[in-house]
């Protein structure tokens, strides 16, 4: 089949959604396949690393000025009509019109949506979900405000319905679909988040230039995360705070991560508890950078409040850096025993995490094992089989119609 892979526009500051979905493109060119693959984007072929393979090829659809302002026009204007009291707009309707002309075009038979970056087509397509936290906690801005959950629920309403297959990584995930949006179990797989390659692959060197080059201290806990309210930078503050206070520990804070626009008031936060002088604010780092401080960091400590998963703990457990995390729905599927997994709205239980590394080395060193083991069971080649493998037990029933006759409704 001729199979049409969207990629979102996201690039390395997007943060865990570039690194799944550059993931997953590299490994889809490093596998055979009988299928041919379009990579349709609006990113250029040099944003994505470029496609080098005779089963995949690259179109893309940024034609020109006007086609680009075309599209832009028409997602702010679907943007808007989402605040209105109706479900679905005209602008929400054809503001896909641009994709659909390239599906029809280039003769795709089926789509397949990378991220929930995606827009209703009238070819069968599967479709990947990261999470339903708009579902499961709307009182987070990032997820409700300004329209944000009329977005994100239009786009959920209307695509799961009419998938041929939807993509989950956790048992947790699949039964919040199946709840929110009546969709047969059936038709919900399961393939988790992979273990990105760049960890997997990194070289042996323990990289403490790092710690020179940033004027970082030893024996920091890492958290590398993009400043949204719900990656709870602010538990991890007060926790830290708790340790020095009760217990006299005192242990350095590295965040890594662009700004959503929490970062002035997490930053008020540290004054406000006198951690200045312990916290570290290195913004976006680049990729060999980030594994360097994750091979020199005391632990990873993870604590959103968000799954049902997250890609920092695999990075972490490949590059032998013991995980802290927050025991949400679907972690301890995704973590196992080779994380601690914490209430993130404790940070007493965050601190106690932090000080039973601190106080029993073994246990560090366990989890650090169990951490790569975790780490290599599940690769991106493993991901992108799976869907290899949709797609095939698909093909017998797609190949019942054409792309090119005009079918009449069933009566």
């Amino acid at each position: 089949m001729k199979v049409g892979v969207f990629l979102g526009e996201m690039t390395p500051t997007t943060g865990g959604g570039f690194t799944f979905q550059d993931e997953v493109l590299q490994c889809l060119t490093e596998l055979e396949s009988k299928h041919t693959f379009i990579v349709l984007s609006y990113l250029t072929e040099q944003q994505i690393r470029g496609v080098d393979a005779k089963h995949v090829q690259f179109f893309s659809l940024q034609h020109g000025f006007w086609e680009r302002a075309r599209f832009r026009l028409a997602s702010l204007a679907a943007r808007v009509t989402t605040r209105l009291p109706i479900s679905r707009s005209w602008f929400q309707i054809r503001h896909t019109s641009w994709l659909e002309r390239a599906v029809e075009d280039l003769g795709i038979e089926v789509m397949w949506f990378v991220t929930p970056t995606a827009f209703e087509v009238d070819v069968p397509y599967i479709f990947t979900v990261l999470d339903l936290q708009h579902r499961l906690q709307p009182w987070f801005p990032e997820v409700s405000v300004k329209g944000r959950w009329h977005w994100r629920e239009s786009i959920y309403e209307t695509l799961i319905p009419r998938a041929l297959a939807v993509i989950i990584g956790a048992e947790a995930g699949k039964h919040e679909i199946v709840h929110f949006y009546r969709i047969a179990p059936e038709r919900v797989k399961l393939l988790p988040h992979p273990t990105p390659s760049f960890a997997l692959r990194a070289s042996t060197d323990s990289g403490r230039k790092v710690l020179t080059k940033y004027h970082i201290p030893e024996g920091y806990l890492f958290y590398p995360a993009q400043f949204w309210p719900h990656k709870n930078h602010v538990g991890l503050l007060f926790a830290v705070n708790l340790l020095r206070e009760r217990y006299d520990l005192v242990l350095p804070v590295v965040f890594v991560g662009s700004d959503k626009g929490n970062l002035p008031y997490v930053r008020r936060v540290v004054d406000e508890l006198g951690l200045s002088t312990q916290v570290h604010f290195l913004g976006f780092v680049p990729q060999e950078d980030l594994v360097c401080l994750y091979r020199n960091a005391f632990a990873l400590t993870y604590l959103t409040f968000f799954g049902p998963e997250n890609m920092p703990p695999l990075e972490a457990f490949a590059l032998g850096c013991p995980v802290i995390a927050s025991n949400v729905s679907g972690a301890q599927e995704q973590l196992s025993d080779a994380a601690l997994l914490v209430d993130p709205r404790n940070e007493e239980q965050i601190a106690l995490a932090v000080k039973s590394l601190h106080d029993d080395p073994a246990l560090r060193q366990t989890l650090i094992q169990r951490g790569l083991k975790r780490a290599a069971s599940w690769t991106g080649q493993d991901f992108v089989k799976g869907v290899f493998a949709i797609l095939d037990e698909f093909e017998p029933v797609r190949r019942c119609w054409s792309n090119t006759e005009p079918y009449q409704a069933v009566k």
